[in-house]
């Protein structure tokens, strides 16, 4: 699995509209999102998968207000190893190359190498 990475979300409730609906999408992922302390800030603990998964749902939500946070996401969406996009392929092994791409942030390049190993390994 990979790395779990810590986000402070500075003045999460303040920036975005129906913030509750937001938080909701995000915890249905399996990332964890807490409030820190009593400040206004928060805090997301995920993974590569879960960003490009939070990123897709608020993409799909076209709700303007929660763009700010596909920004922050996509600077720490990180560049995976080769091995950690095949253990990803494995684990999901009906995956598509527009789905590689979308929920690892790999370039087009890396996830034909990656299927095509997947696919001389079976």
């Amino acid at each position: 699995m990979s790395k779990q990475v810590q986000i402070n979300l500075l003045s999460f409730q303040r920036k975005t509209i129906d913030s509750y609906l937001l938080k909701a999408q995000i915890r249905s992922t399996g990332a964890v999102l807490m409030r820190r302390g009593r400040s206004r800030n928060w805090i997301l603990q995920a993974n590569t998968e879960q960003f490009g998964q939070i990123i897709n749902l608020i993409e799909a939500a076209q709700q303007p207000s929660w763009m700010w946070l596909v920004k922050v996401l996509s600077k720490q969406h990180q560049q995976l190893s080769q091995d950690q996009l095949l253990k990803i392929v494995k684990r999901n092994p009906s995956i598509t190359l527009n789905s590689l791409i979308t929920i690892t942030n790999c370039t087009r390049e890396q996830g034909r190498v990656v299927l095509d190993m997947f696919e001389w390994l079976e």
